[in-house]
C-alpha cells in the first residue's frame, strides 16, 4: 500500500508530504486548493505524460515521491525482483520521478535509475487510479468485455481465443499467398521451363566464367608466349655468354677470394642460392615453351564458351552465381506447379483444425461468460439500491457476432435501466454523471475482490450525488477499503465522515507564491472540516452537532475495522 506520497514544486505546490494509512483515506478542501494536483502528481509518478507546465513557477525542477510498503504483496515482489531492485526492505520501496525544465524526465526504484516505462508497470500492480473522467471508460466496449472477463475468470480464456484467431488468420494468409504464388507460376510455366532448360543445358560450374577468360588469354597469345619463353631459356642457358655460363667466371673469382679470406664463406652460399635458382628458372622456361600450345581450335571452343556464358549473364545474371540462383528459383516455382494443390490442401487441412480449436476456444469462452453475465448483473442489481439506485439494474448483453474473431464469438454491451418500467439501454444514453460513476463504483466495489491492485485511488467519484446516496456511497466506499486501501477525493461530508483516516488539503502562500499544504485531521478539527463541508458556520454548534452525528452514524454503519491492503487471490 501507499504509506506516503511527497511532492515537490509540482504546479502550484512548493513541499507537500501526504501521510496515508490504511483503509478508507479522504481528502477534502475548498475547490482550487489543488486536491486534483495531488492526483495529478501520483498519476505523474506512475508514469503518465509529464510536461514543463508541471513545474512550480521560479523551480528549476518537479519531483514526486512514493514510499509503498510491499511486505505481503509476493508477486509485486517477484516483479520488482525481475526488474532487479533491490529489496532488502520490502516495508520501503521507494518510487520517484522528477521533469526538469528542458522537459526530461529521469525515473528511480529505491535509488537506481530505471526507465519510466518499468515504473509505469511497477505503478500499474501498486495502483489503479479513477480520475473525474475516468468512469467513462465504462462506455467502451473493450473496457466493458474485460470487466465481465475479469468477472468471470475468463482473461485466460480469451487470450486462448485471441491466439487461436491469430494461428488461423496467419494460416489463412499463408494459404492466400501460396495460391497467388501457384497461379502466377502456372501463368509463367513455359518460360520457366524454357529458362531453366537454357541454363541447365550449359551445365555451369562455379568460377568457370573467370577460368575461361585466363585460358583464351593464353591462347589469343600462344605465339607471343613461346616466343618469349624460348629466348629467356636460351639467355639463361644454351647459348654463348648466357647467365648461367657467365656466372662460371663469378665462380673462379670467388673461390680465389675465398681461399684468401675463409671469413667470406657466406658469400659462397649466397652464390649456390642464385646459380640454382636461375638453374630451375631456365628449366621452367624451357617446360612452359614446350607447354604453350598454338590451338586455334581449342581458342574457337573457348571463345564460344565465354560468348555463351555473356549471353547468359545479360539475360539472367549479371553474375554467373546469379544466373545460377536464377535457375534455382525458377525451378521453386515450377515446383510449385507440380506440388502446390497437394502443399495447399495440407495449409486448408491445418486452416480447418485451427477453426475448430478456435471454435472450440470460444465456446469455453461464451460460457464463461454467460455465466460471468447472469451473475455480475445479480451482484451489480444488488449494490446499486445502496448507492442511492433503488430501481437500478444491469443488463449484461451477449450479442453473437457473425463470424468469431479476435475477442470471441460474442460483442459485450453493459446496458443499464435506472427508472421503474424503462427498458435497459446502453450506459452512454442512459447515465448522467453522477450515475455512471456510481454504476462504476458499484462494478468496482464487486470487482475489488479480483483486482490484484492494493490501493484505489477515486478522484471526486461523488459527482452529481448528495444527502443519503452520499452516505451510501461512503459506506459502500468503506467496505472496499476492507480489501483495499483507498484514497478519495470528495466535497461531500456524508463521505468524508466514512472515512478511517482524513486529511485536509489548504491553499497559502510561501515566499509571496501560492502553494497548497495538507494536515491530518482528527477529533474536534475533523468536526470542524466535516462541518465546513455541511455548508454552514464551521464554528456554530449546530454544524458541529451535524458533523458528530455523521461521525457517530458512519461509525455505526460499519464497526468492521480497516487492516493493510493485501492483493486478493483472482478467482477463476
Amino acid at each position: 500500500m501507499l504509506t506516503e506520497l511527497r511532492i515537490r514544486n509540482f504546479a502550484i505546490i512548493d513541499t507537500l508530504t501526504l501521510p496515508l494509512a490504511p483503509g478508507f483515506n479522504v481528502l477534502t478542501g475548498e475547490t482550487g486548493a489543488g486536491k486534483s494536483i495531488i492526483v495529478g502528481a501520483l498519476g505523474f509518478l506512475l508514469g503518465e505524460r509529464g510536461t514543463t507546465d508541471l513545474i512550480r513557477t521560479g523551480a528549476e525542477k518537479a519531483a514526486v515521491e512514493g514510499i509503498f510498503d510491499a511486505r505481503d504483496d509476493d508477486e509485486l515482489l517477484a516483479l520488482l525482483d525481475g526488474y532487479g531492485v533491490d529489496l532488502e526492505d520490502p516495508s520501503s520501496i521507494v518510487l520517484r520521478r522528477e521533469i526538469v525544465s528542458s522537459g526530461r524526465t529521469r525515473a528511480w526504484i529505491n535509488s537506481a535509475t530505471t526507465t519510466t516505462s518499468v515504473l509505469a508497470n511497477v505503478g500499474r500492480a501498486l495502483v489503479s487510479l479513477h480520475g473525474q473522467h475516468e468512469a467513462q471508460t465504462l462506455l467502451d466496449e473493450e473496457s466493458q468485455r474485460a470487466i465481465v472477463d475479469a468477472f468471470g475468470g475468463a482473461s485466460v480464456a480469451a487470450a486462448n481465443v485471441s491466439e487461436a484467431h491469430a494461428l488461423m488468420n496467419g494460416i489463412a494468409r499463408e494459404i492466400q499467398s501460396l495460391a497467388a504464388r501457384k497461379a502466377d507460376a502456372e501463368k509463367r510455366a513455359d518460360y520457366l521451363r524454357h529458362l531453366v532448360a537454357e541454363i541447365e543445358e550449359a551445365r555451369l560450374r562455379p568460377a568457370e566464367d573467370g577460368t575461361l577468360e585466363e585460358e583464351a588469354r593464353r591462347l589469343e597469345h600462344a605465339g607471343e608466349l613461346k616466343s618469349l619463353a624460348s629466348g629467356l631459356a636460351l639467355a639463361l642457358e644454351g647459348e654463348e655468354q648466357s647467365v648461367l655460363e657467365r656466372l662460371g667466371h663469378v665462380q673462379r673469382a670467388l673461390a680465389t677470394i675465398l681461399r684468401i679470406d675463409p671469413k667470406l664463406a657466406r658469400l659462397q652460399d649466397l652464390y649456390d642460392a642464385a646459380f640454382y635458382a636461375l638453374q630451375e628458372l631456365s628449366r621452367e622456361m624451357q617446360e612452359y615453351e614446350r607447354a604453350v600450345d598454338l590451338d586455334p581450335d581449342r581458342l574457337a571452343e573457348v571463345q564460344s564458351r565465354r560468348d555463351l556464358l555473356f549471353r547468359l549473364g545479360k539475360k539472367y545474371g549479371p553474375t554467373l552465381d546469379a544466373v545460377v540462383e536464377t535457375a534455382r528459383a525458377a525451378r521453386v516455382e515450377l515446383d510449385l506447379v507440380d506440388s502446390g494443390a497437394l502443399d495447399l490442401r495440407q495449409l486448408e487441412l491445418r486452416h480447418q483444425l485451427a477453426r475448430e480449436a478456435l471454435t472450440s476456444a470460444a465456446l469455453e469462452l461464451s460460457a464463461l461468460r454467460h455465466d460471468a453475465a447472469s451473475r455480475l448483473a445479480a451482484e451489480v442489481d444488488a449494490v446499486l439500491p445502496e448507492l442511492g439506485m433503488e430501481d437500478g439494474h444491469l443488463d449484461v448483453a451477449l450479442r453473437p457476432r457473425d463470424e468469431i474473431g479476435t475477442v470471441g464469438a460474442e460483442d459485450i454491451e453493459l446496458r443499464v435501466s435506472l427508472n421503474r418500467g424503462h427498458e435497459s439501454r446502453p450506459l452512454a444514453r442512459v447515465a448522467s454523471g453522477g450515475e455512471l460513476s456510481r454504476v462504476m463504483l458499484a462494478l468496482k466495489t464487486i470487482l475489488a475482490r479480483l483486482d490484484r491492485v492494493p490501493t484505489l485511488v477515486f478522484d471526486e467519484v461523488d459527482a452529481g450525488i448528495g444527502g443519503k446516496v452520499g452516505l451510501q456511497v461512503g459506506d459502500t466506499m468503506r467496505r472496499v477499503a476492507q480489501h483495499h486501501q483507498l484514497l478519495a477525493i470528495t466535497h461531500l461530508p456524508q463521505i468524508a465522515a466514512r472515512a478511517h483516516h482524513h486529511i485536509v488539503v489548504e491553499k497559502g502562500a510561501r515566499a509571496g507564491i501560492t502553494t497548497a499544504d495538507t494536515r491530518v485531521v482528527d477529533g474536534e478539527s475533523r468536526i470542524t472540516e466535516i462541518a465546513r463541508l455541511l455548508g454552514g458556520d464551521p464554528e456554530s454548534g449546530v454544524s458541529q452537532e451535524h458533523a458528530r452525528e455523521l461521525l457517530s452514524a458512519a461509525h455505526d454503519a460499519v464497526q468492521a475495522p480497516p487492516r493493510p491492503a493485501r492483493k486478493m487471490a483472482r478467482k477463476r
